[in-house]
C-alpha cells in the first residue's frame, strides 16, 4: 500500500529500520559490486551502481511515507514574510496570474478541476543587476531558460536544491549567449491519503503566467526563451509549449525553442510488457515506485476520469493506446529530447519523439540518447561523463537551431 507509515508512531519506526537495512545493505553491495556481472550494467562503476541503488531506496521511502519530503522549501503560501525576505537573496520573485491566457480545453479542465490563476513564484539563477538585485529587465537580445523542476509534481526550483543548481549551472555554461535560468515555483499536486490539492491544470495556469511574467514583465522576446524541464517539469513544459503553440495569444508568440530533460510523458504507465524499458531497466532507475504507485497520475487528474488517463493527450502525451492526431504537435517549436539508455521511461519518450517527428518533421526534433544515463541522469555527479557529452550536444543544438547567430 502506498505511504502505508505516513502516521506516526509508524513513521519514525519504519525510517529507523529502514535507514538500519540500508546501512547495511550498502556495505554489502559494496563487495558484491566488485564483480562487474553484478552490478545494475557491467558498464557502471561500483559507486555509481551504490548511488543509484541508494536513491532507488530513498524513493521507496518517500512513497511509504510521504512525497513531501523531496523538498525542505515550503510552499510560498505558507511561508512567513521574513522566510519571504530572505528568500529574495536567492532570487525570488512574485509571478501574477494571467486569467486572460485560459481558454479553450484547459479553460474548461480548469473548471472542472476548480483551479484557476494564482500569485505564484520563482528564482532566478545567472546574472544580476548592478546591486545584485535578481529579476532585472532583459537586456537587448538577452537569452533566458525557462525552467520547471522535476519530482513527480513535487519538489522544488529551490536553489537548496543543490542537484537542480548544479544543473541549471552547466545549462547556463554551455548554452550559447550567456542565458539566465528563471526556476518558477509551481503549485503542487497531492491527493488521498493526502489533502487533495492542484489538479491539472494548476500547474499549467502557473507556467503560463511565468511565461507571460517572462515576456510583459521582465521583457525578454519569446525567440530568445528556450522553455525546459526534468521529468515531471519536461511534461509541464510540453504542455505550456503545446498550449502556446495550439492557442496561438498575439501576446504569447511561441518560444525559440524546448528542452525535455527526462521527460516523463506516460503516467498511465502504457508501456510495460517484459521487453520494456519499465522491466529490463528496472535495476538502472529509481523511478518504479512512482510510476506504478499511481500517485502522482491520481493526483493530477483530480475529478478527470481515470478510465480517460490511458487516452488523454496532457497526462500521457506518450501512452501507447493515445489515438494521435497527426499534426496535433506541428506548430511545437523546435525540440530537443533527452533520455536515459538505461531509463524506465525510455519507451515513452521514444513514443513522444516519434510522434512529434512525424508532425514537426524530423529535421526539427533531436533525440539525445545516452546510453548509459538513468532518469534524469543530469543531476548526479557520478554521470559525469553522461552529464558533459549530453551538455555539449545540447549546446550543439542551441548554437545550430535555436539561437544561431550567438
Amino acid at each position: 500500500m502506498t505511504f502505508a507509515y505516513r502516521n506516526q508512531p509508524w513513521k519514525a519506526l519504519y525510517l529507523a529500520t529502514r535507514t538500519a537495512v540500508l546501512l547495511f545493505q550498502l556495505p554489502f553491495y559494496a563487495i558484491i559490486y566488485i564483480y562487474p556481472g553484478a552490478r545494475p550494467r557491467r558498464t557502471w562503476s561500483i559507486g555509481r551502481s551504490l548511488v543509484i541503488f541508494a536513491f532507488r531506496a530513498f524513493i521507496d521511502v518517500l512513497y511509504n511515507t510521504s512525497p513531501t519530503l523531496i523538498g525542505s522549501v515550503r510552499p510560498v503560501e505558507q511561508m512567513t514574510q521574513k522566510e519571504i525576505e530572505e528568500a529574495v537573496e536567492y532570487g525570488f520573485v512574485w509571478v501574477d496570474g494571467a486569467p486572460e491566457f485560459v481558454t479553450g480545453e484547459i479553460k474548461d479542465a480548469a473548471l472542472l478541476n476548480e483551479v484557476s490563476p494564482a500569485r505564484i513564484s520563482g528564482y532566478w539563477y545567472g546574472k544580476r543587476d548592478p546591486y545584485g538585485k535578481a529579476g532585472q529587465r532583459a537586456l537587448p537580445n538577452e537569452k533566458v531558460i525557462y525552467h520547471f523542476h522535476g519530482g513527480g509534481f513535487s519538489g522544488t526550483g529551490h536553489p537548496s536544491n543543490i542537484p537542480g543548481k548544479t544543473m541549471f549551472e552547466g545549462l547556463m555554461q554551455f548554452i550559447p549567449g550567456e542565458p539566465r535560468v528563471f526556476a518558477l515555483e509551481y503549485r503542487l499536486s497531492s491527493t488521498t491519503p493526502f489533502a487533495k490539492a492542484n489538479p491539472f491544470p494548476a500547474a499549467l495556469l502557473d507556467a503560463i503566467a511565468g511565461y507571460r511574467y517572462l515576456i510583459h514583465d521582465i521583457g525578454f522576446l519569446p525567440s530568445n526563451i528556450i522553455i525546459s524541464g526534468d521529468s515531471a517539469g519536461g511534461l509541464l513544459a510540453f504542455w505550456l509549449a503545446q498550449y502556446i503553440s495550439t492557442a496561438k495569444y498575439p501576446d504569447l508568440p511561441n518560444a525559440g525553442g524546448l528542452l525535455l530533460l527526462s521527460p516523463t510523458v506516460d503516467w498511465a504507465n502504457t508501456q510495460t510488457g517484459s521487453s520494456s524499458s519499465m522491466v529490463q531497466n528496472k535495476d538502472t532507475d529509481f523511478v518504479d515506485k512512482v510510476l506504478r504507485s499511481g500517485y502522482p497520475c491520481r493526483a493530477l487528474l483530480g475529478k478527470i476520469s481515470e478510465d480517460e488517463v490511458y487516452q488523454n493527450e496532457w497526462i500521457a502525451p506518450g501512452s501507447i493506446h493515445l489515438c494521435h492526431k497527426p499534426g496535433k504537435h506541428a506548430r511545437l517549436p523546435k525540440t530537443c529530447i533527452v533520455a536515459g539508455g538505461a531509463e524506465q521511461t525510455l519507451d515513452s519518450m521514444v513514443t513522444l519523439a516519434n510522434r512529434l517527428a512525424y508532425d514537426m518533421g524530423h529535421e526539427k526534433v533531436t533525440f539525445l540518447e545516452a546510453k548509459e544515463g538513468t532518469h534524469d541522469f543530469l543531476l548526479f555527479p557520478l554521470f559525469e561523463f553522461e552529464k558533459i557529452d549530453t551538455l555539449k550536444k545540447i549546446k550543439k543544438w542551441a548554437e545550430e537551431q535555436i539561437w544561431p547567430t550567438v
